[in-house]
């Protein structure tokens, strides 16, 4: 993969047999971050489950203390009293069967996140196969169906992640911007992994975080001590 003059010049800065407290990671990944634009800082958690079982796989949710610094657009499934509360608590698309073929035909996603009240579930079960691969159906450990529709907009727009084990057993999670402050990405780090080493499978035999390492979208990764984290 050939890299501009840029990301090479990035890259001298970090030694990639090195791993690196916290602080140094969100220091260097600031410093990494040479693009024109905000780039997203994203965490990449190697795990040593099987996600295959079904005990060991993992997923939830996590309010950063900072927030992701991206504005989240939140769809929500409800009727009647419910979809008046999701409206009012911000969300920008409310509905219910009339959703339907404009995703599964129309391929709208003009959305981030889906949250739903549980008696809306068979509706949008119909858009498995749709939202399913794109992370999207809502999920009750995720906190993403619930009567509560409110409270569920109210915190995804304060800064509420859901993490979850993708096909090869690694967790990618935003965790901010860039322009954050190292403070601010060392908190919301911590907020996440606190969260991710409290879900750990009972059932999980060997080492349960292998490896984790921090980017901004166009910059090199910056290897996390492991040892010193968990």
């Amino acid at each position: 993969m050939k890299r501009g003059k840029k990301y090479i010049e990035a890259a001298k800065l970090v030694d990639r047999a090195s791993v690196y407290d916290k602080e140094e990671a969100m220091a260097l990944v600031k410093k990494t971050a040479v693009a024109k634009f905000d780039e997203t800082v994203e965490v990449h958690i190697r795990t040593g489950c099987d996600g295959r079982h079904a005990e060991q796989q993992i997923r939830g949710a996590v309010g950063l203390p900072h927030g992701t610094g991206k504005s989240v657009r939140v769809l929500v499934f409800a009727k009647g009293d419910k979809a008046k509360e999701a409206e009012e608590a911000g969300a920008e698309f409310v509905g219910a069967e009339d959703l339907i073929p404009k995703i599964q035909n129309e391929g709208w996603f003009e959305f981030d996140v889906v949250v739903a009240t549980p008696d809306m579930m068979g509706v949008v079960g119909r858009l498995g196969r749709v939202l399913g691969p794109k992370g999207l159906m809502p999920n009750p450990k995720a906190g993403t169906v619930t009567m509560d529709v409110a409270k569920a907009v109210t915190e995804i727009k304060a800064g509420k992640i859901e993490y979850r084990l993708d096909k090869s057993n690694i967790i990618h999670v935003p965790i901010g911007k860039a322009s954050f402050t190292e403070e601010q990405l060392a908190d919301n780090f911590q907020a996440l992994m606190d969260a991710v080493i409290k879900a750990k499978p009972a059932t999980l035999k060997g080492q349960y975080i292998k490896s984790i390492t921090v980017t901004s979208t166009m910059g090199p990764g910056v290897k996390l001590n492991v040892a010193k984290l968990v």
